[in-house]
């Protein structure tokens, strides 16, 4: 999916190939389950602005979506946003947005090259990093924790098993080449739970919580003491 010459519809099938990876994944539970505990410290400390949500490199927009149509439901107020590079995923997410009735700012950004905007409670990313060269990937982490008063960060682990899931489930799950292809692909650049522990330490994440989680990923979660 990072080949500028996609073609939109196949670039379209592989997110809802991804989309499909993220529910089986947990992802947009694990984000809900932090925006749910920062929602009931607000409400105990009488705090009654919407708490802010940044998704970095979104995608198609499915984990915020979901995220969002789970605050509707609890009645927990929340502002959804999501940044991508990508014009084709920006469209289809805010196309997912409308269909699911939720609202989501879906915004354009190059967070390698713009940084990214700040002043919000919680900065996620998922399968994002493995995309990354290593030093790229430890300035984003940074750029991050300047953005938001906590970072959840899920992603890929390079290993055996990994890269066994990625091409077994991608044939149950989906259709898309796209996908199928990129999936063992990103297990072969992703990073190891040690590296990451690493990086997290050189962006300066004291206190950083560092766990293998279901499929195969690493779970990061920070925050700002």
């Amino acid at each position: 999916m990072d080949a500028e010459d996609l073609d939109p519809t196949r670039h379209v099938t592989a997110l809802r190939a991804l989309a499909r990876v993220n529910r089986v994944s947990l992802v947009a539970a694990r984000v809900w389950r932090e925006v749910l505990h920062m929602s009931r410290i607000s409400h105990d400390r009488g705090v009654g602005l919407p708490l802010r949500l940044l998704d970095v490199a979104c995608g198609g927009g499915d984990v915020m979506v979901d995220v969002a149509s789970r605050a509707h439901r609890a009645g927990v107020t929340l502002a959804v946003h999501g940044c991508d590079s990508s014009p084709v995923a920006l469209e289809h997410a805010r196309r997912e947005a409308e269909r699911r009735g939720v609202e989501a700012d879906f915004f354009d950004r190059d967070v390698l090259a713009e940084g990214l905007p700040g002043g919000y409670d919680l900065v996620c990313s998922s399968l994002f990093h493995h995309h990354l060269a290593r030093e790229d990937a430890v300035g984003l982490l940074r750029a991050m924790s300047e953005a938001g008063h906590r970072v959840l960060v899920q992603d890929l682990l390079r290993g055996t098993l990994g890269y066994v899931l990625a091409w077994s489930g991608l044939r149950l799950l989906s259709r898309s080449d796209v996908a199928r292809v990129d999936g063992p692909r990103s297990v072969r650049a992703a990073f190891t739970l040690s590296e990451v522990r690493t990086m997290a330490a050189e962006a300066g994440y004291v206190g950083a919580v560092v766990q293998r989680g279901w499929p195969e990923r690493f779970i990061l979660r920070w925050r700002r003491p």
